[in-house]
């Protein structure tokens, strides 16, 4: 639709947050984009953006402007959709993100059944921490969010929410590898490899120790789960994960995870959510309730249903 294009132009200066940038993603000239913003903000009477010495940023008028463009943009996806369902042919563009643990096994799989279905669906797949979730819904940078240990945040409506156990990851040949169930004394006593602090795994660990007064004995720190759960390969120390982050079948890893007792770490809480203000389109919504079932069959002895 034409009146939508001036609004992902500003949408899109916005998020790069240079004119220049936003023409190489929009394949138009910095001078015409330029043009189309002065437009715009001479129908308003307003500036939408400081100019800065390097690039621009939305003025207290663009912060208002751009909540109203992502709106519209928003719902002129979902009403697509909606008229592509009419003729029996699901469309649309689902985007999502999501904690570390969602990549390697849960998400691919459920998108690949999705899009068996549905293959004029596309998607998205974004990598986020817990504070980062609310903020990405917010800016319309995600239909939905799937996140471990969420922030509270008023605008995130959970759609479902399950519980998940701590997992201690190890190699077989490590000296806890015996054990049925790992406790707080293993672990403190023991080298860890662990997420940073924005990761919900962490922040359970993290609790654990303030809890005590014991302190984890850390020897590396990454953002990366897939450092982690390599590094342990090398070196005998633990790491952590949650239930659908690890292989539905363990007998094919070539690493042995262990359950960490819930008296010592309780079991975090994994949360799928949208916008509480924003209206799905029909493909974000149908797969979002495609990812509540699944969560539901596989944890539904620890699960709340929204």
């Amino acid at each position: 639709m034409r009146y939508i294009l001036p609004l992902k132009y500003i949408d899109t200066v916005a998020r790069t947050g240079s004119i220049r940038k936003a023409a190489e993603q929009l394949a138009i000239t910095s001078t015409a984009l330029n043009r189309r913003i002065l437009s715009m903000e001479g129908e308003l009477g307003v500036q939408l953006f400081e100019r800065l010495a390097r690039g621009v940023r939305l003025s207290p008028a663009g912060e208002l402007f751009i909540h109203h463009a992502r709106n519209q943009i928003a719902d002129m996806e979902r009403l697509k959709s909606q008229i592509a369902d009419l003729s029996g042919v699901r469309r649309g563009h689902v985007s999502i993100v999501c904690g570390q643990a969602l990549v390697p096994y849960f998400l691919p799989e459920l998108i690949s059944s999705y899009r068996a279905e549905h293959p004029a669906v596309t998607f998205s797949v974004g990598i986020c921490d817990r504070e980062q979730a609310a903020a990405a819904l917010a800016n319309y940078e995600a239909d939905i969010a799937v996140v471990f240990e969420p922030l509270i945040n008023p605008e995130f409506t959970a759609l479902a929410r399950v519980q998940q156990q701590l997992q201690a990851m190890m190699s077989y040949d490590h000296p806890l590898a015996n054990k049925k169930v790992l406790r707080w004394s293993d672990i403190v006593e023991s080298r860890v490899a662990v997420p940073t602090r924005t990761n919900g795994v962490r922040h359970l660990l993290e609790t654990a120790s303030m809890r005590t007064g014991n302190d984890l004995n850390i020897v590396i720190e990454s953002e990366s789960f897939d450092f982690l759960r390599n590094y342990v390969l090398h070196e005998q120390c633990l790491s952590f994960q949650i239930p659908i982050g690890l292989p539905a079948d363990s007998s094919k890893s070539d690493l042995l995870s262990i359950p960490v007792e819930q008296r010592d770490i309780p079991s975090g809480e994994l949360c799928i959510g949208q916008l509480r203000s924003r209206n799905l389109s029909v493909a974000s919504a149908l797969f979002a309730n495609d990812v509540v079932k699944l969560m539901e069959l596989r944890y539904s002895e620890n699960s709340e249903i929204s």
